[in-house]
């Protein structure tokens, strides 16, 4: 009986512990409760006194600096026949290549204006007829038609580009191919890249389109405070001496000064650093199946062609494109 009354007993205990807590509770709840609702009504008292904030502007972008868009387009070999390229062919990979540059312009875009390309024929845009012998087994068509062709698809790429940019500048180099005869038979300036270039001149008809003619064995280009020297490359004994060449090129005392150097002969796409840290840009060739890089560079030929962006107030490349062909 005595186990059974001191149970009762530490039941009523724990029943009257457990009603103080309650009570304890909700006294705290009303003094949390209270203390927010002075929190709340200070900190709407002092906006109210220091009146409504000002709106935080979005982070102004800094201002868009235009860039350039430099299109270097050799090497075409218009006329060339081998297992894998044909005049046809050539036309594809050439329209192909203005299509990349379009749609990587309208990347860069995205950050920078790009109103302006300038393009940079380089030579050897017809295959030629005589430049080699046994050259007339290799070729698709006679000169007269490459040269046609040629100038027809020049014109045809120079329109399409001065759809996409407000502004257009070409720069003319012509190449060894484009010659009359072997070396030393004609004059430099009898040469079918030359006459390709006239004639597709005067086929573009479109008022936003700046030519600068050749006048020369090398051309220089100046876009903004960007200088770049442009030549075919046939002028460099090997591909060896494609640095120390242009090294000696950039001493001063040769060509006006520049910065960079492009080239296209080779066949090969390469970049190489001169010791003033200026650097030489070969650009290859829509051709496939090249003959000339197999003997001479031991490499198999990937149809190429460049494409750069420059910033023009600090004069530099500030994107470089290998626009693949294949």
């Amino acid at each position: 009986m005595s186990e059974l009354t001191e149970s009762m007993k530490h039941i009523e205990q724990l029943r009257k512990d457990n009603q103080s807590l309650y009570r304890k509770l909700e006294k705290a709840k009303i003094k949390t409760a209270d203390l927010l609702d002075v929190v709340f009504a200070a900190a709407y008292q002092a906006v109210s006194e220091t009146g409504p904030l000002v709106p935080v502007p979005p982070t102004k972008q800094s201002s868009v600096k235009p860039e350039m868009a430099l299109l270097h387009l050799t090497d075409w070999q218009y006329g060339k026949k081998t297992s894998s390229y044909s005049m046809k062919v050539c036309e594809k990979r050439v329209e192909q290549a203005i299509n990349k540059t379009e749609e990587l312009t309208n990347i860069q875009r995205a950050d920078h204006s790009v109103n302006e390309v300038h393009v940079m024929l380089g030579g050897d845009m017809v295959e030629g007829e005589s430049v080699f012998p046994g050259q007339v087994w290799e070729i698709e068509a006679p000169l007269f038609d490459q040269w046609n062709g040629v100038a027809n698809l020049i014109a045809r790429s120079v329109s399409r580009l001065c759809e996409v940019f407000p502004k257009v500048v070409v720069w003319e180099e012509s190449g060894n191919h484009g010659r009359v005869g072997m070396k030393g038979d004609f004059s430099p300036v009898t040469n079918f890249d030359r006459m390709a270039y006239k004639l597709a001149k005067a086929k573009v008809n479109a008022k936003n389109l700046t030519w600068h003619e050749q006048d020369g064995w090398h051309k220089m280009i100046t876009i903004g405070n960007y200088q770049a020297m442009l030549a075919h490359g046939d002028e460099i004994r090997g591909v060896n001496a494609i640095r120390s060449t242009a090294e000696k090129w950039a001493s001063g005392k040769i060509v006006e000064p520049f910065k960079d150097v492009y080239l296209g002969h080779f066949h090969t796409p390469m970049t190489l650093t001169m010791a003033n840290s200026n650097r030489v840009f070969v650009t290859g060739t829509t051709e496939s199946d090249s003959e000339y890089a197999a003997k001479n560079l031991a490499a198999t030929n990937t149809p190429t062609q460049r494409l750069h962006f420059i910033d023009p107030r600090k004069g530099r490349v500030t994107s470089e494109h290998t626009l693949w062909l294949d």
